[in-house]
């Protein structure tokens, strides 16, 4: 898994810089490919590099699989959006750590007020890149092309960062190996249908096709890293992208669903339980419901965080839920 050093797209070079007070400071650069299209234009890609000091200070986390791994390798966050932080990884806020605003929305005054070293955005924050890049060095760890490839890169790079790349090789080899269990579990699990529910509706997740970026990367999760076989060859061409319903549950028949609560993820008040929306006479016609094998994931972890160190653990165990 080491061999994240040599992706494409990223580069950790470690330089030499002077401080404040005139000694040299290690630094490492990251390069990427960042989309500087306008809202609304199509997207349009230009190579970004940045140098971040090695060991910094006051560092603002917005991606929170970011904060996860940078959390994990022993690192402390300064500044993040507070009411985003999921519980199990509010240990690796400082104690005095300051709301940097929302996953949308930079408070950009608060921010510059701390004077960080380093930011590091992601998916939901790419977009505040321009304005974050003028306060401190910013870089954009964003899941691009293999999920499994951004988690090496990013974990690798992290660890060069804190100086914990020996503990980032021992997490990505762990992981590497929870990875492989769960795929040899599922291998002979038969047919799986990855299922958001949110609003009442439901929704059937497909396969990335070998490209995690954004939005795909969330729905393929199931598939691509964890080997769950498609109750259909093409999902997103059966379900022509919409909302599915509960009788094309019965007609596809998956042997196992795999169901993300995307509302109880999002905290969406007087929601229902996305148990209580399946539990209706179609689907127990279905040989999920009569086997027992609806799966409910953790929501925050498949829907919100997904791509760091202690959340792909948490990936890891749900799945293994069906080998018990």
């Amino acid at each position: 898994m080491v061999s994240a050093l040599a992706l494409a797209g990223c580069a950790t070079a470690t330089e030499a810089a002077v401080d404040a007070s005139g000694a040299e400071a290690e630094t490492i650069s990251f390069t990427w490919d960042r989309n500087v299209a306008g809202e609304g234009e199509d997207a349009a890609y230009e190579e970004t590099t940045v140098v971040v000091p090695k060991n910094p200070n006051n560092v603002v986390v917005f991606d929170m699989a970011s904060l996860d791994t940078f959390g994990a390798l022993g690192g402390e966050i300064a500044g993040a959006p507070l009411d985003s932080v999921p519980d199990y990884l509010s240990d690796y806020l400082s104690e005095d750590a300051f709301n940097s605003g929302t996953l949308f929305e930079a408070d950009l005054i608060e921010i510059e007020a701390q004077q960080p070293e380093l930011i590091i955005i992601g998916g939901r924050s790419s977009a505040l890149y321009d304005d974050l890049s003028e306060i401190a060095p910013t870089i954009d760890l964003s899941i691009r092309g293999s999920f499994i490839e951004t988690l090496e890169r990013n974990t690798t790079f992290l660890g060069k960062v804190l100086g914990a790349e020996e503990e980032a090789a021992e997490a990505l080899a762990e992981l590497k190996d929870g990875i492989e269990e769960a795929r040899a579990v599922t291998a002979d699990a038969g047919t799986g249908l990855a299922l958001m529910v949110s609003g009442g509706k439901l929704s059937a997740q497909a396969p990335s096709g070998g490209d995690a970026t954004g939005r795909n990367a969330r729905g393929g999760l199931i598939y691509d890293v964890f080997g769950v076989t498609p109750v259909v060859d093409d999902i997103e061409a059966a379900t022509h992208g919409e909302p599915i319903s509960f009788e094309f549950l019965v007609e596809h028949n998956p042997d196992f669903l795999w169901v993300v609560d995307r509302d109880a993820a999002t905290g969406t008040e007087d929601a229902q339980p996305a148990a209580t929306i399946l539990d209706n006479a179609i689907v127990e016609l279905t040989t999920a419901a009569k086997e027992d094998h609806i799966i409910y994931l953790n929501p925050t972890a498949w829907y919100i965080v997904f791509g760091g160190l202690e959340t792909t653990r948490i990936m890891i165990d749900d799945v293994l839920q069906i080998a018990k």
